[in-house]
C-alpha cells in the first residue's frame, strides 16, 4: 500500500508548518527577527527571566537549537542574560529594551499570518481548528509518546 500524503496528518502538519512559518517571516524579517526567534520573544513577553533550559521544555526544541537561537538574539541585541542567584552554572534570559519594543509590531505581523492562513474558516471552523491542535499537540508531548519505538518487524 502506497503512503498517502494527503492522508498523512504528520506530512499535512508539516507542510502547513512551513507555510505559517514562510508567512511570518516575510512579516517580522523588516523588525529584524527569524520565527525561531519570534517563538523565543513570545515566551519572553509572556515572562521575562526564563532559564534556557525552561524554553526548551515550553518550546519542545533541542538545548543546541536553543543556544544559537539565543546566541543570535545576544548578537542582535534582543536579549541578554543574568547569572542565576544561586546558581553559577544556570543563567537567566532577559529582554533587552529593543526586544520589548518589538511586542506590538511583531505581535500583529502574527495576528496577520493567522488572520490571512484562517480566512477560508468560520469563526466555529477557526475555534474547532485551534481546540484540535491544541489537543493533538497535547498528546505528542506526552512522555510516553516522545520515546522512540522501534518499528514492529513481521517473523
Amino acid at each position: 500500500m502506497a503512503f498517502d500524503k494527503q492522508a498523512s496528518a504528520g506530512y499535512l502538519t508539516n507542510h502547513m508548518a512551513r507555510l505559517f512559518a514562510r508567512g511570518l517571516h516575510d512579516r517580522i524579517r523588516p523588525l529584524g527577527l527569524a520565527p525561531a526567534q519570534f517563538a523565543v520573544l513570545l515566551e519572553l513577553w509572556a515572562g521575562d527571566g526564563l532559564t534556557q533550559k525552561e524554553l526548551v521544555e515550553r518550546l519542545d526544541v533541542e538545548q543546541a537549537t536553543m543556544a544559537n537561537t539565543l546566541a543570535r538574539m545576544v548578537r542582535d541585541g534582543l536579549v541578554e542574560r543574568r547569572p542565576l542567584p544561586g546558581d553559577r552554572r544556570a543563567q537567566t534570559v532577559h529582554l533587552t529594551a529593543r526586544g520589548r519594543a518589538l511586542e506590538a509590531p511583531a505581535t500583529q505581523a502574527a495576528t496577520a499570518t493567522n488572520d490571512a492562513a484562517l480566512a477560508d474558516l468560520n469563526l466555529a471552523e477557526r475555534l474547532q481548528f485551534l481546540n484540535l491542535m491544541r489537543r493533538v499537540i497535547a498528546t505528542l508531548r506526552r512522555p510516553a509518546l516522545r520515546r522512540v519505538r522501534p518499528p514492529i518487524s513481521s517473523p
